[in-house]
């Protein structure tokens, strides 16, 4: 199916051309002629139902023929007089770059591609397309460019939605367990121009907010939580929650001096006497840290800002221990 649509396409653009009027563009939405207008109200039908125009760029002239439904993907007016040049300019500029990259290589090769690509419509409103396109050539010259073009703002909308799921912690809005341990082990094994340093937190008393004031009260804690962590630390590579009232920080170092400065702000906002201080409840942070050394795994640096939080803990919290051996 898929290998036969560039010849269905190429039939349906041949065919308008045969029966239609030689002098009006290839592709336009005027009533079909009476031999084609069944099969061209069919197509035309489940096109616009897919969302999905066909257009076409003749060369070397680069002139556009569209169907309506890309006008109405572009929000113009349809069978707009338009230019390849006004076209262009409503891409992204990063899509406008990744369109010249596959579109010349496929003038040069003779093969098509598919590219998804973001575009801000003509009444300013942002949108997501695929582009497929297939090269005509002869006597090894291309000619002409045509293919569909499809909305995909909503499927690019649920992907991201589901990105977020996965990548961001739903409730304090850090970076999820799952991608910070992709970003952790990316940063030990491909290091930073800059020396980074794993920073593990745990909150002392956050088990007595949940138990008297219940977990909404104990979420909204950890929401604080959260804000405090991005005050105390605005230039940290990430800010995670690893589960429950667990955190952890990547964060770029240069001296022992710098690391210690930034871990005891770090506990000082994490120190919490006050907002809770109605209910008789305090909540403060244990913290552990350990250097990332190009030299160690994932999972020893890990154990070794682990090893350092848990000697905080056993020595009675609200402290933090810093590993930065070689």
């Amino acid at each position: 199916m898929v290998e036969s649509m560039p010849n269905i396409l190429r039939s349906w653009l041949e065919t308008h051309r045969q029966v239609r009027d030689g002098s009006r563009p290839i592709l336009r939405n005027s009533a079909p002629s009476e031999d084609f207008g069944e099969l061209d109200m069919l197509i035309d039908r489940s096109f616009k139902a897919a969302r999905v125009g066909i257009w076409e760029c003749s060369l070397p002239d680069e002139t556009l023929r569209w169907t309506d439904t890309v006008f109405e993907l572009f929000e113009i007016e349809p069978q707009s007089k338009i230019s390849r040049d006004y076209i262009v300019s409503l891409y992204a500029p990063e899509s406008r770059l990744d369109l010249k990259a596959v579109r010349d290589r496929a003038l040069e090769s003779g093969e098509g591609f598919t590219l998804d690509a973001r575009i801000t419509t003509a009444k300013g409103n942002l949108r997501w397309i695929r582009i497929t396109a297939i090269v005509d050539r002869i006597n090894g010259r291309s000619v002409r460019l045509f293919g569909m073009k499809q909305d995909i703002t909503a499927e690019k909308v649920m992907f991201e939605q589901i990105r977020r799921m996965t990548e961001i912690d739903s409730l304090t809005g850090l970076t999820s367990r799952a991608k910070f341990e992709e970003l952790f082990r990316n940063v030990c094994q491909h290091p930073l121009p800059e020396p980074h340093a794993l920073l593990l937190i745990d909150l002392d008393g956050f088990k007595a907010v949940n138990d008297r004031l219940g977990h909404q009260a104990g979420d909204a804690f950890l929401r604080l939580t959260a804000d405090r962590l991005a005050e105390a630390t605005p230039d940290a590579l990430t800010r995670a929650r690893l589960g429950g009232d667990e955190f952890a920080i990547l964060h770029a170092w240069q001296t022992p001096e710098d690391l210690t400065a930034l871990t005891r702000r770090l506990a000082d906002l994490l120190d919490d006497q006050v907002s809770l201080a109605r209910h008789g409840l305090a909540v403060s942070a244990s913290i552990g840290v350990a250097a990332i050394r190009p030299d160690s795994t994932p999972e020893a640096i890990f154990l070794r800002a682990d090893r350092a939080l848990y000697s905080v803990k056993a020595g009675g919290k609200a402290a933090f221990a810093l590993d930065l051996a070689p």
